[in-house]
């Protein structure tokens, strides 16, 4: 199989996913700068999922420069990815929609989780396509990033029932690992 159909649908459905969440955002109802701040918990809301959508395809678009191979069970693999991503926008609304209340901050922290269980998944998969000595293999490693990111996110969400926002901390905090550039991909390509 042909991996480019699928690099270009995947590209399609989060550039639809962004376009969703910025029609979430309104425009305030008054003229002046009170009524614009009077928005921001949820302009901040969708800046952290902007960038986790950013983030996911990011990732995504280094690790299918590095495998030749997918079949279809990469082809489920990535769809499942996409569902969890397409509910970005919902939970972002939910959590922006009730001020960062405890149950929609829980609500996106498991789709946080289940978003990288779903891409731990998706380079398992094209890992056992394309061998464990491919160039994603070597670049992916143990995968202790990704490892980190799940326990934090499971973290967080016990901390939610204290107080959401020491989940948003925590959901804040692994957006940020993911923001410094991750060498071992883009060393991969160059040796490709």
């Amino acid at each position: 199989m042909h991996k480019g159909r699928l690099e270009a649908f995947s590209d399609g459905v989060i550039a639809i996913i962004i376009t969703i969440m910025v029609l979430e955002l309104k425009a305030p109802h008054g003229a002046d700068l009170a009524a614009l701040a009077g928005t921001s918990h949820v302009f901040i809301g969708y800046v952290l999922s902007f960038v986790y959508v950013g983030i996911y395809w990011n990732n995504h678009h280094h690790m299918f420069q590095l495998v030749k191979n997918i079949d279809g069970s990469v082809l489920w693999a990535n769809l499942y990815l996409l569902f969890w991503l397409s509910l970005f926008p919902f939970a972002n609304a939910w959590m922006g929609d009730t001020y960062y209340a405890m149950w929609p901050v829980i609500a996106y922290g498991v789709v946080l989780l289940m978003a990288a269980a779903a891409y731990s998944i998706l380079v398992w998969r094209l890992v056992r396509i394309n061998a464990k000595d491919s160039p994603l293999a070597i670049a992916v490693g143990k995968d202790v990033k990704g490892n980190i990111s799940i326990v934090i996110y499971l973290v967080s969400l016990a901390l939610a029932f204290v107080h959401p926002y020491l989940a948003l901390a925590g959901y804040l905090s692994t957006a940020l690992m993911w923001l410094i550039p991750d060498k071992r991909m883009e060393n991969a390509i160059g040796r490709k």
